[in-house]
């Protein structure tokens, strides 16, 4: 059941990654990547990740795609002459073009829950003594790499300040 799920997740990642080249429109490509992203957090999950399963989604999905996503539509210039009103209502008279995402968001739908009610979940399921990443990431961040965490750290405080000085307005390069 574990591999049905993988190759279920790892098809949904390639074929996302895929439309992502394959499409012209940004805002589609944008939607893709999303799609993408979801299946690179459920691979997380599935590898027993959950630490980069939660930040996969927190950092890329939460913040990443939603910027690109606004971004995307803040910047998108409508046509003053209104050309896509003929194309915007032929789209919705025909009720065809509503039965291919119906099919594919039903069949997703179905197969996504014949993976998760046949899944043995460890939360549920009392007697299994699951450990989380996360202890063991922060006692390994806290002790056996503290060091490069820290230089890591002070390298990106840097970068940070570095950013803030370049982005500053009306400022001369001197040349030494």
């Amino acid at each position: 059941m574990i591999q049905a799920a993988i190759i279920l997740f790892s098809v949904l990642t390639i074929g996302g990654a895929l439309a992502i080249l394959l499409t012209r429109n940004v805002l589609y490509s944008a939607f893709f990547l999303l799609l993408t992203l979801l299946g690179v957090a459920a691979l997380f999950v599935l590898a027993s990740a959950d630490f980069l399963a939660v930040a996969q989604i927190m950092i890329y999905v939460g913040g990443v795609l939603v910027l690109i996503v606004f971004g995307v539509m803040l910047t998108h210039n409508s046509d003053p002459l209104n050309r896509n009103n003929q194309r915007s209502n032929a789209v919705l008279t025909n009720h065809r073009s509503w039965l291919w995402p119906l099919v594919i968001a039903g069949g997703t739908f179905t197969v996504l829950f014949q993976v998760l009610s046949r899944g043995v979940f460890v939360i549920i399921n009392r007697e299994a003594k699951f450990q989380t990443t996360v202890d063991t990431i922060g006692r390994q961040l806290m002790t056996e790499y503290l060091i490069p965490f820290e230089i890591a750290g002070i390298l990106l405080l840097v970068a940070l300040v570095g950013a803030a000085y370049l982005a500053m307005p009306n400022q001369e390069i001197k040349n030494s």
